[in-house]
């Protein structure tokens, strides 16, 4: 490869926080028209490199070069303003307005003193014509799924007219539809010339969009290969310097008693679940597949309380409940990791320790006056240490941590309120090879000691590698169970267009 045909240079890049040296001489080159994939485990460095690519943080040492000039950005308006933009994998964006209001924030097209909202809905049009996505501009964002959010705020990225565009797990709430529209789009960014680093953990994505892939490790390069010339197995060796040979842990759990009976299940506002009964056995752990807008989302936060019941009934061991609420859910034995870490998991202008313990915060009450310091340290103590969460120390923001160790955190939380069920949406989400491993290890071992555990996921090999059984839902339907030894890929895909 020739030096003048690189767009962007990162060289020998480091970066500390204190008790952490988060980048340690990290080089990233990439070429103008291709997509250089950047690949590690959760804590790698990957985001703190973007960041300091971006303006967010300043590098403490090493240099950017972007079209052959020295840059160095003090803010990520800076960086959008010279070609430079970010998609990020947890979106940030106004729900209470529109979407074209979201692309042009802070640089409204003005006709005199006010904003001229003509240019900008054609402009917005012109994107979306060009990018082939058929939304409304004027619609508000915040009625969109994350997908089409997603959508948008790659559309923003495009209208800043981008040298180097940064996606950050584009494809984690797409569906294969979706991600082959994402990956047109690519295309068609590649032959302007752009240059797009791609962060992401699933490696057959990798190997099919990206030119080349540069793999990092405890915040240190490791290697940047051809695309063509790495193979997936050599991937995770790489990221997480040992041999993964299988992807799934063995199943060692033996499901017995029924534990969960859930009858006829109807929730109060329409389109969500219609008539949804199913069993749960102890050590069992059930997957839960569909589309997207199957509604699975949807059937455990009815289960948890977290949406009104219109009709049907929870028995847990041949006890009739009413979950009417989540701290209810809480008490009668319920936890609930849910999709959106940001949204709705993490307190994140909070610190680790706080994160940690928050779920289960009655019990660290001691003289019903003051709180148990010693326990709380230790419970905090065992999260860390049994999840294996990267964190200088319990008090941490939490938004400091990478996204796996955020996750981590939040599973930790609610282990320690020992539940009966733990329902899980989409756990391993944004999450690297290594730390899926070990959640799929952890569920496991759960339903060893006869907890039972239901998941949700859009990854076809995870339901199949790690569940019991595998329920499907279609349009807010159960459209069949399936024994996770005896089906198919074929099979649930077919069962998930049950009812469309």
């Amino acid at each position: 490869m020739k030096e003048e045909n690189f767009l962007l240079e990162m060289l020998h890049i480091s970066k500390a926080f204190p008790g952490v040296k988060a980048l340690d001489n990290v080089s990233l080159k990439v070429r103008r028209g291709t997509v250089h994939a950047l690949m590690g485990e959760n804590g790698a460095g990957k985001s703190t490199l973007m960041k300091c690519l971006f303006g967010i943080y300043n590098k403490d040492d090493g240099k950017i070069i972007l079209e052959g000039k020295e840059v160095n950005f003090e803010s990520s308006r800076q960086a959008l303003d010279n070609g430079v933009s970010m998609v990020h994998q947890e979106l940030n964006q106004v729900q209470s307005t529109n979407i074209m209001d979201n692309i042009w924030l802070g640089r409204f097209p003005k006709n005199g003193f006010f904003i001229d909202e003509e240019k900008m809905y054609h402009d917005t049009l012109a994107i979306f014509k060009e990018l082939d996505i058929a939304l409304d501009p004027r619609q508000n964002i915040g009625a969109l799924p994350v997908s089409q959010s997603q959508m948008v705020e790659i559309a923003k990225a495009v209208s800043y007219h981008s040298k180097i565009i940064v996606m950050d797990e584009p494809t984690s709430s797409l569906t294969e539809k979706e991600v082959r529209h994402l990956f047109k789009i690519i295309s068609a960014l590649k032959s302007r010339g752009v240059g797009i680093i791609y962060i992401s953990h699933k490696m057959e994505e990798i190997l099919q969009i990206s030119d080349e892939v540069t793999i990092m490790r405890d915040g240190k390069w490791i290697a940047t290969k051809d695309s063509i010339d790495i193979t997936t197995d050599e991937m995770i060796n790489l990221m997480v310097g040992r041999d993964l040979t299988h992807r799934f842990p063995p199943k060692t759990n033996n499901p017995t008693d029924v534990v969960l009976e859930v009858n006829h299940l109807t929730a109060t506002y329409q389109p969500s679940i219609q008539d949804i009964s199913f069993k749960l056995r102890k050590g069992e752990i059930l997957g839960i597949a569909g589309l997207v807008g199957a509604k699975r989302t949807e059937l455990i936060e009815s289960i948890f309380g977290a949406r009104h019941i219109k009709s049907g009934s929870i028995h847990l061991n041949g006890e009739k409940l009413e979950n009417k609420n989540p701290y209810i859910a809480i008490k009668n034995g319920f936890a609930l990791v849910t999709e959106e870490r940001r949204a709705t998991g993490i307190f994140s202008a909070l610190d680790v320790r706080f994160n940690t313990i928050i779920a289960n915060i009655d019990k660290y009450i001691k003289n019903s006056i003051v709180l148990d310091e010693e326990k709380i340290t230790k419970d905090t103590d065992w999260v860390i240490d049994s999840m294996r969460v990267k964190t200088p120390s319990h008090k941490t923001l939490i938004s400091a941590l990478s996204g796996g160790n955020q996750q981590k955190v939040i599973v930790g939380r609610w282990l320690l309120t020992d539940p009966k069920i733990l329902l899980l949406d989409e756990p391993t989400r944004g999450i690297d090879v290594g730390a899926k491993y070990e959640i799929y290890q952890l569920m496991i071992h759960l339903a060893n000691k006869e907890k039972a555990v239901i998941m949700v996921s859009s990854e076809m090999p995870e339901l199949l590698g790690i569940t019991d059984r595998i329920l499907v839902m279609s349009n807010g339907r159960v459209a069949g169970i399936v024994n996770t030894k005896e089906t198919t890929q074929e099979e649930i895909l077919k069962l998930s267009a049950k009812y469309l």
